[in-house]
């Protein structure tokens, strides 16, 4: 509104400057004299304003035609003419049109479309830094890898492309399966772009599946600095790659530094159980008892869980039972009431042959929370009380088909794991694994395990029936009276 108002205003006092210059010619009575072979010409004022006009006029065309003139002679010597840039801009013009059409096919899910267009562009631009990509990407996504791989390549030697280069042919490599060659395109391309989150990912990802945990350790390093990830998921998954990488050293065969590497990855989070596990169990072969102790007990305050116990059982594997139910208080006494703190003072109770103590330590498991462990210990207690084959057969068959409790389940895919890894088996996921019960099936078994209470008590088979009198035969009344007579 405001400008509107300004060119508005502009416009008047230009006209009006216009007018009173007129104004003052005309009233001056001044004119022009021009002399020129031997001819004379006066020229009142405005007719001289109007004659420099018209002089203006015919130098600019004048001009124009020169120009003309040489834009002929250098077209029909070879050069580049502006002959030659009209009909570039009209290619341009077009070329520009099909690349427009092209992205918005691309978006629209018409990847033919897209590729034919962006061909179409690249033919007309000559600009392969614009349209490769485009060509690229609608080839990829219309399934020509070829064609896609020709046109990223192409993209490699331009500066400003070579990332997106990069990262194409990273993607295509994985897709492939090649996973050492797109290794190789994602270290170079977190050399370009260190703090790129999504190259970041790829890379970890990589150098997880292919064991190279120093080089992932540096490159979680660097997601850190960047501000990708807080301090405490920082400390996690670094525990994590320093556990890996302590289980790489101890495979290796260098015990002191795999003692090292264990160490220091548990005090990176000493609520991995994995780590405490391996950390314990170097300090116990070093002879360090009590340190194990103290590492493992951190561990069970945080959560309890069965490597934990069997890591402790370890630091003295020649005790007596009822002097491992002693040394087993150190956990015990720690969250006294959890599930996995009963069942292994049930397991202790049961080694040591206390039986009606170890029934008491699982209390109302079996009602509340009836794994298939917690089962198998109920029907181990039966058997140590002595009770009659028949009750154990019915415990062990309620264990077969109980819930099989926590475990390493992945927290993305829910995938169910034997052990803990850093890397799910089934979606890939880092650090996704957390040992809880996983999610159960509600439908019958298939396979026929809920007949197993019949095949534990089988009802027995009907008694034959009592065999049949034979029928007596006739009484033949006239026979008897004559033998009576």
């Amino acid at each position: 509104m405001i400008w509107t108002l300004i060119k508005a205003l502009t416009f008047f006092l230009v006209v009006a400057a216009l007018t009173w210059g007129a104004t003052l010619l005309l009233d001056s009575g001044e004119g022009v004299r021009i002399v020129a072979a031997g001819y004379e010409f006066t020229l009142g004022p405005l007719q001289a304003v109007v004659a420099v006009l018209l002089a203006l006029v015919a130098l600019w065309l004048l001009v124009r035609i020169v120009g003309l003139l040489m834009a002929i002679l250098r077209f029909i010597s070879g050069d580049e003419t502006a002959l030659s840039r009209y009909f570039d801009r009209n290619r341009e013009r077009k070329g520009y049109a099909a690349l427009a059409d092209g992205m918005v096919a691309l978006a629209s899910g018409e990847h033919r479309v897209a590729l034919s267009r962006a061909l179409k562009a690249e033919k007309l631009l000559g600009n392969p830094e614009l349209t490769n990509l485009l060509v690229a990407q609608s080839a990829e996504a219309a399934g020509d890898t070829r064609r896609a791989e020709q046109a990223y390549k192409a993209l490699l030697d331009h500066e400003r492309t070579r990332f997106v280069a990069i990262r194409g042919l990273m993607a295509q490599k994985i897709t492939e399966g090649d996973r050492d060659t797109a290794l190789k395109l994602a270290e170079k391309a977190f050399t370009l772009k260190p703090k790129h989150a999504d190259t970041q990912d790829i890379l970890l990802k990589l150098q997880a599946e292919s064991q190279d945990w120093k080089g992932a350790r540096a490159t979680l390093d660097a997601k850190r600095r960047a501000g990708s990830l807080s301090k405490d998921v920082f400390r996690r998954r670094d525990a994590v790659l320093a556990l890996q990488e302590a289980r790489k050293v101890m495979e290796d065969g260098a015990s002191i530094e795999a003692r090292e590497a264990a160490i220091a990855a548990n005090k990176l989070s000493p609520d991995l159980v994995p780590a405490a596990a391996m950390a314990a169990r170097s300090l116990s072969l070093a002879g360090d008892a009590k340190g194990a102790t103290r590492v493992l007990k951190k561990a069970w305050e945080a959560q309890p869980h069965p490597d934990l116990a069997a890591a402790f059982a370890e630091i003295e594997p020649e005790e007596t039972p009822s002097a491992r139910l002693k040394r087993f208080k150190a956990l015990t006494a720690i969250h006294p009431d959890n599930p996995e703190t009963r069942m292994l003072l049930a397991e202790l109770l049961i080694a040591a042959e206390d039986f009606p103590e170890a029934r008491r330590a699982l209390g109302d498991l079996p009602e509340t929370g009836p794994t298939g462990r917690v089962i198998a210990l109920r029907a181990a207690i039966a058997r140590g009380e002595g009770a009659d084959e028949a009750e154990v057969r019915a415990w062990l068959a309620r264990a077969l088909t109980a819930p099989r409790g926590p475990q390493w389940v992945c927290d993305k895919c829910h995938t169910v794991h034997a052990q803990w890894g850093p890397i799910c088996d089934s979606c890939g996921g880092f650090d996704t694994l957390s040992w809880r019960a996983p999610p159960e099936a509600e439908a019958m078994s298939p396979t026929g395990t809920e007949l197993l209470p019949l095949l534990v008590n089988p009802p027995r088979p009907e008694a034959p029936p009592p065999p049949e009198p034979e029928p007596e035969a006739p009484v033949d009344l006239a026979e008897i009276a004559r033998k009576g007579s």
